[in-house]
């Protein structure tokens, strides 16, 4: 699988060749390809020596028994005359443009509900990547359910009528296969990534963690107790909490709607209150693929796979209707919050206010295109200039800008990692810049540039397979094509400067009024 992805490849090469030559890549998986069971127990009990392990307390002896580590081998008699094997398919020369995807897709809706899109093109090693979301019920209906979904989804892959958890892995390394499965409020997603000729086998084994699922308790009480310990880890760490209370604060929902966001108490408390036979329940309750799309890109046979598609999913009928969850949206309550996190080198900062706006928006791409060049675009934006570059507040800033397709609801936010005696410096740095952008504006040659650099990152997005897969099944969902994106990328390409002030300024005119979170040891500083 990292032969199919030339970022990887690319990456590891570069690190192979500085470790002497390129060819230590192949000769690596070759020697794996070669290593036994009792090749394993050899390094475990030549190198695992309880004398070299490092614990809570070390008490060291007079003459401690080492493991004396023989030389390397000579790098250049090593790779002297190494011949690699075959060479995997190379695939084709894709255009990723929004014309040429559109062109390539096959889009089939059928009457029991499935959606699905096809997208058949050559690909390195044969890769395939497939997604496939499931959508069921109402917002009434999962009040007071948000943990019992959260982990009903996760509890799919532990184990089927037929196989066990373990049966389960082993069987999707025998396929070459990845699958993941999530689950948030009223949707679960599936996501695979295989090979050409292990695709259907692959899919057939989703369908039956998907439609019958075992809920073992034993797998259950390891995946709360996972949970459980995820959470505890991050109660002190300061990304976690700011992150928890800036969401409460620009999504204030309340406690009772399952879209509320649980400080890490309440969510402890939630978990541990959820009992298996809450899962059963609730699996029998919703799911279901009544309201499903599903998309697949990569080197695959079109009409094998959407026949087989709806023959798993197709009279899977959900038995609760599906119905959108509506995001309203409500102004920013200005705040300014400070929160102790003891005994950490680094301190979060979050900052953000509630925007009126959706991606039909007028505005929409004057927005999108002023968050890149403020802190969207990372080392070349105006945050990262200041804060970093210039004052060396900061390692890791920026901005995002999240706008739902369906609703005029957005959030702007900006982030940064610091040092906590630096908390007052890093605030100001970020009003004044906030201020500059609203009062002076961008430069026509930053926008000329920042068009660029948008437009390349769009093109460069759209040529991963695992992306390309979740905008095709998005567009289902929202009911569009590849064209949407073609019409927006115009729309960026033609903005003034004028109108990306404009915009800025009409909805970033007055810092004062965000949303601030700020969390680390400042009582230290």
């Amino acid at each position: 699988m990292q032969f199919t992805d030339a970022n990887r490849v690319g990456l590891q090469l570069s690190e192979d060749i500085a470790q002497g030559d390129w060819r230590l890549l192949f000769i690596f998986r070759d020697a794996i390809e070669k290593v036994t069971v009792e090749d394993v127990m050899y390094v475990a009990e030549t190198y695992y020596k309880p004398s070299n392990r490092t614990i809570g307390m070390f008490i060291p002896e007079e003459s401690p028994e080492r493991a004396e580590i023989p030389d390397a081998p000579n790098l250049i008699s090593l790779v002297r005359g190494y011949k690699g094997k075959e060479a995997i398919a190379q695939g084709e020369e894709f255009d990723p443009s929004p014309e040429n995807i559109e062109k390539r897709t096959n889009k089939v809706i059928f009457d029991d509900g499935l959606e699905i899109a096809l997208l058949q093109k050559e690909n390195r090693g044969d890769a395939v990547d497939a997604r496939l979301v499931l959508r069921f019920g109402t917002l009434d209906d999962f009040r007071g359910t948000s943990a019992i979904s959260n982990l009903t989804a996760p509890m799919l892959t532990k184990g089927t009528k037929n196989m066990t958890r373990q049966e389960i892995q082993d069987k999707l390394d025998a396929l070459k296969a990845t699958v993941n499965i999530s689950g948030n409020l009223n949707n679960v997603t599936a996501t695979i990534k295989t090979e050409n000729q292990y695709l259907p086998e692959v899919i057939k084994l989703v369908g039956e963690i998907l439609k019958e699922p075992s809920f073992p308790e034993e797998e259950f009480n390891k995946l709360v107790e996972e949970q459980l310990s995820g959470i505890e880890s991050q109660m002190s760490e300061p990304q976690a909490v700011a992150g928890t209370l800036f969401s409460q604060l620009v999504r204030p929902y309340d406690k009772d709607d399952p879209r509320y966001t649980k400080t890490m108490e309440e969510s402890i408390e939630a978990i541990k209150a959820v009992k298996l036979e809450d899962l059963k329940s609730f699996y029998k309750d919703f799911y279901g693929a009544s309201d499903a799309t599903m998309s697949v890109v990569g080197d695959f046979d079109e009409k094998a796979i959407g026949a087989l598609a709806v023959k798993e999913f197709g009279a899977w009928e959900s038995p609760k209707k599906f119905k959108r969850i509506v995001s309203a949206y409500k102004p920013t309550k200005p705040a300014n919050e400070k929160l102790y996190t003891p005994d950490k080198a680094n301190a979060m900062f979050f900052a953000g206010v509630t925007i009126p706006m959706g991606q039909n928006n007028d505005d929409y791409p004057a927005m999108v295109l002023g968050n890149f060049m403020l802190g969207g675009g990372f080392l070349n934006s105006r945050l990262a200039t200041r804060i970093r570059q210039d004052e060396g507040l900061s390692y890791g800033v920026g901005s995002f800008f999240n706008a739902r397709a369906l609703d005029e609801n957005a959030v702007f936010g900006a982030y940064a990692i610091y040092a906590p005696e630096n908390v007052k410096k890093l605030e100001q740095a970020f009003k004044e810049e906030i201020t500059k952008v609203v009062e002076k504006g961008f430069t026509a040659e930053e926008l000329e540039a920042a068009k660029t650099g948008w437009l390349q990152s769009r093109e460069v997005g759209r040529s991963n397979d695992r992306g390309l897969a979740s905008t095709l099944e998005s567009n289902l969902y929202y009911d569009r094509d590849m064209m949407w994106a073609k019409e927006f990328e115009e729309k960026v390409k033609n903005l003034t400067v004028e109108q990306v002030n404009a915009v800025m300024k009409k909805y970033l005119e007055n810092p004062e009024k965000f949303v601030y979170v700020k969390a680390g040891d400042f009582e230290k500083s």
